[in-house]
């Protein structure tokens, strides 16, 4: 429960629920996924469309919001990247037949994750920084403001990388207020990994993706 000051934990879904789902609405359908700038904001576009026109079936299905998370915004996540960004150095240590399991389940926990967040957007707005140069770059970062009046901005910095197969640019990592999310995931598990394995790690993804997804607008006011 949200009560005062919004736990760190929280706090981080409701900034990835306002990246993601503050954002004006648009009319293609389409991606442009060859722009790291213009991916991010149409991605939060069509995504917050997608939203409002489901809006009933999401009341009366919270679970529906795992379905919109796994078909509009984890196509343009680097999940694999960000998987093995959480393991870091204990990459190494990880049984190789765990790693395809440990991706997988990765992958659902995010899903999981930006399902939780949705459940707390409450009309949030975002500014985007100008797009920037990206030629001969492999990673940019798409820069923002979070603007709510009930609490000071909060500037966030969403990290992209281009795929080294294609044109593509995907998410990996979002910073706020100089804090990365991926970092602190990896800093919540690094402890796990080194004492109790890789098995541990699967079991508390596990554990976050079977609980039941819930709106919690009200809870974030």
């Amino acid at each position: 429960m949200i009560s005062g000051v919004i736990n760190v934990k929280k706090w981080f879904l409701l900034l990835v629920a306002s990246v993601f789902f503050a954002t004006a609405s648009a009319q293609e359908a389409t991606v442009d996924s060859s722009d790291p700038f213009i991916m991010v904001q149409e991605v939060a576009s069509k995504t917050f469309d997608r939203m409002k026109r489901e809006q009933a079936e999401i009341k009366n299905d919270p679970e529906k919001l795992r379905t919109i998370m796994a078909e509009e915004l984890l196509p343009y996540i680097d999940y694999k990247f960000s998987a093995f960004m959480v393991l870091g150095k204990h990459f190494k240590s990880v049984p190789e037949e765990k790693l395809a399991e440990y991706v997988q389940v990765f992958r659902e926990y995010l899903i999981t994750s930006y399902a939780i967040a949705m459940g707390y957007y409450d009309n949030q707005s975002v500014i985007f920084a100008p797009s920037a140069e990206f030629d001969d770059k492999k990673s940019v970062t798409v820069r923002a403001v979070i603007k709510d009046g009930k609490r000071p901005d909060i500037n966030i910095a969403f990290k992209v990388r281009k795929s080294n197969r294609s044109d593509d640019w995907r998410a990996y990592d979002m910073v706020a207020e100089g804090i990365s999310m991926l970092s602190s995931k990896r800093s919540e598990f690094e402890s796990i990994l080194r004492q109790e394995g890789i098995d541990k790690v699967l079991e508390i993804m596990r554990d976050t993706i079977e609980q039941p997804i819930k709106l919690n607008n009200e809870e974030a006011n």
